[in-house]
């Protein structure tokens, strides 16, 4: 534990490593204050570098970044060459850094029982919809109740307001989705992390830990779109060593 990190309370194997990042303790200023891991958000290049330094003392290895657009593909992260469009990646080798950055949007980490594979997911609305979770999986290549989960910090399910069209997204996707929204006058409140359960349940996971963490509400500790448009970015990130 260091000031700006925490470490996934899930019950991964010894030789699986996990970091999330808060908002605190960097170099950033206002309003990207401080810890801000993110270079596309308009914030100070040397600012996110020194930010990034910071981070790369607790890691094996630089992280394999992704340009992440709220898509559904996934990249072997072993195999990475420069920065790909991709909302998800995946290692079986050891000490390569699988990385998401949020600001809302749900991270989501993957391991096996044998700590031999790990995946990191940017799980928005859209990916999550549209199957990233599946299609990590199936790009793993592991039987599904040998995996876990563990979700990290995202816009709570009091604070995630959507449309109609959000909510028939994911119903036509998957029936049970309807259990994850409420009525709120014309607008309905999602959760996200229970549409991720229900998928991860639908694929054979349930082992799933984590999902109880709101960046909207909690602004002293999380980055948050919803909540202030202009802002940084937080990383979630998995190896094994």
């Amino acid at each position: 534990m260091s000031k700006g990190f925490y470490i996934p309370d899930w019950p991964a194997p010894p030789n699986v490593k996990a970091i999330q990042t808060t908002r605190d303790g960097g170099y950033s200023v206002a309003p990207f204050d401080s810890f801000n891991l993110g270079s596309h958000v308009q914030d100070n290049g040397w600012a996110v570098d020194k930010n990034r330094q910071l981070l790369r003392e607790y890691l094996p290895s630089e992280p394999v970044w992704l340009n992440q657009v709220h898509g559904f593909d996934v990249i072997d992260a072993t195999k990475s060459s420069g920065i790909q469009d991709a909302d998800a990646s995946f290692s079986k080798n050891k000490n390569v850094v699988c990385v998401t950055m949020t600001a809302d949007c749900l991270p989501l980490l993957l391991c096996n029982k044998q700590g031999t594979a790990v995946a990191s997911i940017h799980a928005g609305w859209r990916s999550l919809c549209d199957g990233v979770i599946e299609s990590t999986i199936n790009a793993i290549g592991e039987e599904s109740e040998n995996l876990m989960a563990w979700l990290g910090p995202a816009i709570g399910p009091d604070a995630f307001e959507v449309g109609g069209e959000v909510r028939e997204a994911f119903i036509t996707k998957h029936a049970q989705a309807e259990d994850a929204f409420k009525s709120a006058g014309k607008k309905w409140l999602g959760n996200l992390y229970l549409l991720a359960k229900q998928r991860l349940n639908k694929q054979g996971v349930s082992k799933i830990y984590g999902g109880g963490e709101c960046t909207y509400s909690n602004s002293s500790q999380y980055f948050s779109f919803r909540r202030d448009g202009i802002t940084g970015r937080m990383a979630t990130m998995i190896w094994f060593e």
